[in-house]
C-alpha cells in the first residue's frame, strides 16, 4: 500500500513539472499544511486565504489548476468559480469543502468542476484527482501540438480527450453515488436500500424483455431514487418509531427534492422523470402528483414494486419484516390498487429467486446505533430506556417472543420524599437508584416509567430478591422501599406501559 502511494506521488510529481496551481483556503492550519504538500509536487504554487484575493491572483497568472474551499470571506468559492468560468470555460477546478449540503454539490456540478472532495482531506484522493486534471491538461496541450499533424495522430489524441471526458462523467457518477452512500449510511434501515431497489428494478425490467441499455438506465435510477433524502432532517429520517402524519408529509418531500437534484444535471434528466414518480400508485392515491395507471412512467411503476418489496422484507423497529412469500402475497393483493398488475405478475417470479438479507434491521446493534436510539428512547435523567421504548419492545416481543420475564419495581413514599427534600435531590436519588439497578441487573433491559417506577425485562425467567433491594443503604437512609410485581409476558394482556399503573 505504501509502495503504491509512493508510486502515485512520483507519477503526479513527474507529470506536474510545467503545471501551475492556485490554492484558496481560509482555514490557516489546513492552508499551511496543504501549501507544504502542494509545493512538494508542483514547481509553481500560489496560496491565498479568500476568494477575492484568489480571483486577483488568477487574473495575474491564469493557473492551470484551481483548488478552492466553498465558505470563505469576501467572496465564497462558488462566486469565485463563476468569475473564473467567465474567463476560461475549460479551467480545471477542484472543490475541497466540509459542506455536504446538496445545494453546494449541485451548484458545483452545474459549474463544471472536475471533482468535489469532502473534508477531512484524504491525501490519496486529492492526488488521484490532481492526476486526472493533469492528465487532462497534458492531453489537451498535446492535442493542440499535434492537431496539424497526421490524421492518425489527431484521431489518437481525440480518443484520449474523449476518454478523459468519459472519465469526468464517471467522476460525476461516483460523486453522486458517494452522496447516496452517505444518505444510506445515516440509517441502519436505509443502508443498502438504494442498491437493492436498483437490482430488483433492473431484474424486473430484464425479465420484461427490455434491452441492456434500458435495464442499466433503471438500475441507475434505482441507485439515485432516494438522493433527495439529503434534505430530510435526521430527527425524521432516523426516527426509530412510526412517523406522525406531519413527519410523513415532510419525508414525502424527498421525491420532489430528488427530481430537482437530478433534473439539474443533464446526464440525469432521464432518470429524474423515473425517480419523480416512484411513489405514485396505480389507482392515483400516491404522491407527489397523484398520477394513475398509464400516466405513471413505466419504469417508475417497476421501481414502485421494487421499492415496496424491499421495504416489506426489511425490519423496522415498529414493524417486523415480512417473509418473502408474505411480501409477494401483499404485492398480489395490491395489484390494480398500488401496483401495475402486469409488472407484479413478472416481479413475483423475479422475487421468488431473491435471497433476502435477514441481517438488515433498524434495531440498535452497535454503539452508534444505540446512541441514535438514545435520542428517541432513552430517559435523559437516568439514561435508562423510557416508556416509549417499553411500548416498542413489548409489541416486538409479542411478534418475536423476545422477552418472557418482567419485574416491576414501585418505589413507595417517593412523593413525600420529594416534598420534604425537593425535586433536585429527588432527581439525584433516581439517578443513584438507576445506577444501582444497572450494576445489579446487568442481564436485564431496564426501563423507567411513571417517574419513580422501574421495569426489568429478561429473555428467560429469573427471580429477583426484593428484600435484598430494600436492604440497600440508598433506600434505608431515605426512608423509602420498593414493592415488586412479577409478570410472565406469555400469560398477560399488557399492551402498554399505561397498563402497569
Amino acid at each position: 500500500m505504501l509502495n503504491e502511494f509512493s508510486e502515485l506521488v512520483s507519477s503526479v510529481k513527474e507529470k506536474a513539472k510545467n503545471i501551475s496551481v492556485l490554492y484558496i483556503e481560509d482555514e490557516q492550519k489546513l492552508c499551511e499544511e496543504m501549501s507544504v504538500f502542494l509545493n512538494k509536487i508542483f514547481t509553481h504554487v500560489d496560496v491565498v486565504s479568500d476568494g477575492k484575493e484568489g480571483l486577483e491572483k488568477y487574473l495575474q497568472n491564469r493557473h492551470d489548476i484551481v483548488l478552492t474551499d466553498i465558505q470563505m470571506p469576501k467572496m465564497n468559492g462558488l462566486e469565485l468559480i463563476r468569475e473564473i468560468r467567465k474567463i476560461n470555460e475549460t479551467q480545471e477546478i477542484i472543490v475541497i469543502s466540509a459542506y455536504t449540503d446538496s445545494e453546494y454539490l449541485i451548484e458545483s456540478i452545474k459549474l463544471g468542476v472536475t471533482g468535489y472532495i469532502i473534508k477531512p482531506i484524504n491525501i490519496e484522493q486529492i492526488l488521484k484527482m490532481l492526476q486526472q486534471s493533469i492528465d487532462k491538461l497534458i492531453a489537451f496541450r498535446q492535442n493542440e501540438i499535434y492537431k496539424t499533424k497526421l490524421e492518425v495522430m489527431v484521431e489518437k489524441r481525440t480518443k484520449k480527450v474523449l476518454s478523459l471526458q468519459n472519465e469526468l462523467v464517471s467522476n460525476y457518477k461516483q460523486m453522486m453515488r458517494s452522496f447516496v452512500k452517505m444518505i444510506d449510511g445515516r440509517d441502519t434501515y436505509t443502508g443498502g436500500h438504494s442498491e437493492r431497489v436498483a437490482i430488483y428494478s433492473r431484474d424486473i425490467a430484464c425479465a420484461m424483455g427490455f434491452d441492456k441499455k434500458e435495464c442499466d438506465l433503471i438500475y441507475e435510477a434505482g441507485i439515485l431514487h432516494d438522493i433527495g433524502k439529503i434534505i430530510t432532517p435526521d430527527t425524521i429520517l432516523l426516527k426509530p418509531g412510526k412517523l406522525s402524519s406531519e413527519e410523513y408529509d415532510l419525508i414525502k418531500e424527498h421525491v420532489s427534492a430528488s427530481f430537482l437534484i437530478l433534473s439539474d444535471v443533464p446526464m440525469y434528466k432521464e432518470l429524474a422523470d423515473i425517480v419523480y414518480s416512484h411513489h405514485e400508485h396505480y389507482n392515483g392515491s400516491g404522491y407527489p402528483r397523484a398520477l394513475s395507471g398509464e400516466e405513471i412512467p413505466f419504469f417508475s411503476r417497476i421501481m414502485t414494486v421494487a421499492d415496496s418489496f424491499d421495504a416489506m422484507t426489511t425490519s423496522r423497529v415498529y414493524k417486523p419484516r415480512k417473509s418473502k412469500s408474505e411480501a409477494i402475497e401483499e404485492l398480489k393483493k395490491l395489484k390494480h390498487i398500488f401496483y401495475d398488475p402486469n409488472i407484479v405478475d413478472v416481479a413475483v417470479n423475479v422475487f421468488k429467486s431473491v435471497q433476502i438479507d435477514n441481517n438488515v434491521t433498524q434495531e440498535a446493534e452497535t454503539y452508534l446505533d444505540d446512541a441514535r436510539f438514545a435520542y428517541f428512547y432513552k430517559d435523559s435523567l437516568t439514561h435508562l430506556y423510557n416508556h416509549d421504548y417499553f411500548d416498542f419492545i413489548l409489541n416486538k416481543s409479542k411478534n418475536e417472543n423476545l422477552f418472557i420475564c418482567m419485574h416491576v419495581l414501585y418505589i413507595r413514599n417517593f412523593t413525600a420524599y420529594n416534598k420534604k427534600n425537593g425535586w433536585d435531590l429527588g432527581d439525584v436519588f433516581l439517578k443513584e437508584f438507576a445506577d444501582y439497578l444497572k450494576s445489579e441487573f446487568k442481564e436485564f433491559k431496564i426501563i423507567r416509567i411513571f417517574g419513580d417506577d422501574f421495569v426489568l425485562l429478561k429473555h428467560e425467567h429469573q427471580d429477583i430478591d426484593i428484600d435484598k433491594i430494600n436492604a440497600i443503604e440508598l433506600l434505608k437512609k431515605n426512608n423509602l422501599h420498593c414493592e415488586h410485581k412479577h409478570f410472565n409476558l406469555k400469560n398477560t394482556n399488557i399492551e402498554s406501559y399505561k397498563d402497569l399503573e
